[in-house]
């Protein structure tokens, strides 16, 4: 199975053709203000009009009140919702388009049981526990806390980078990989160079 590569938190043009460009399947776009890599609807425009075919364009919230989603799909074209918080099962199904939910990871939360909470989900984002912010942290988790059959496919996120991308798909078997930070010159900024590396990284893996 060939891991697919998601670099999330995209919020210039440019760098969305370079990810495009090097072979990521999916781009993500931050919708939640706090978020350092937040992009306004006006941004979100300029990295998707660059996009080619065939590249996902997933939306991310966190927390988001029902009024701001609806805005945001009615002024951008979104192919995927990525739901990062504590939204419920029917909060996140309700928009009539496909989505995938994030869950921070720790020790004693039963996963196997999350994931049947959310079985309309495309899939589960697993990413680092950290008490103060919703992703985009730079930090693993323990990925042992995986069980080795969920009902949804997994993305791996939290901590990711070149250099450990390998390790997590030998171990874990995600269907993809969910990078931010990991190819970053900034937050928010991305650098080519360690796009392409954690491309190489994963393609190799997959060989």
């Amino acid at each position: 199975m060939s891991t697919r590569i998601k670099i999330c938190g995209i919020t210039r043009g440019q760098d969305a053709l370079i990810a495009a460009g090097l072979g990521a399947h999916a781009v993500g776009l931050m919708f939640y203000e706090d978020s350092p890599r937040f992009v306004s609807l006006d941004k979100a425009r300029e990295v998707i009009e660059v996009l080619p075919p065939f590249v996902t364009r997933v939306g991310v919230f966190v927390n988001p009140e029902e009024q701001q989603v609806h805005a945001i799909l009615g002024a951008v074209r979104l192919d995927l919702l990525q739901f990062h918080g504590d939204e419920s099962p029917q909060f996140c199904a309700q928009f009539g388009m496909s989505y995938i939910k994030a869950v921070r990871v720790k020790q004693g939360l039963d996963l196997l049981q999350y994931a049947s909470r959310y079985r309309d989900a495309k899939g589960l984002l697993l990413d680092a526990h950290n008490a103060s912010a919703y992703g985009g942290t730079g930090q693993a988790f323990d990925w042992n806390l995986v069980p080795g059959s969920l009902d949804l496919p997994i993305i791996l996120s939290g901590g990711l980078n070149a250099a450990n991308v390998a390790r997590a798909i030998r171990q874990v078997r995600p269907w993809a990989v969910d990078v931010s930070s990991g190819v970053e010159s900034a937050k928010g900024i991305k650098d080519a160079d360690k796009i392409a590396a954690f491309v190489q990284a994963v393609r190799n893996v997959n060989l």
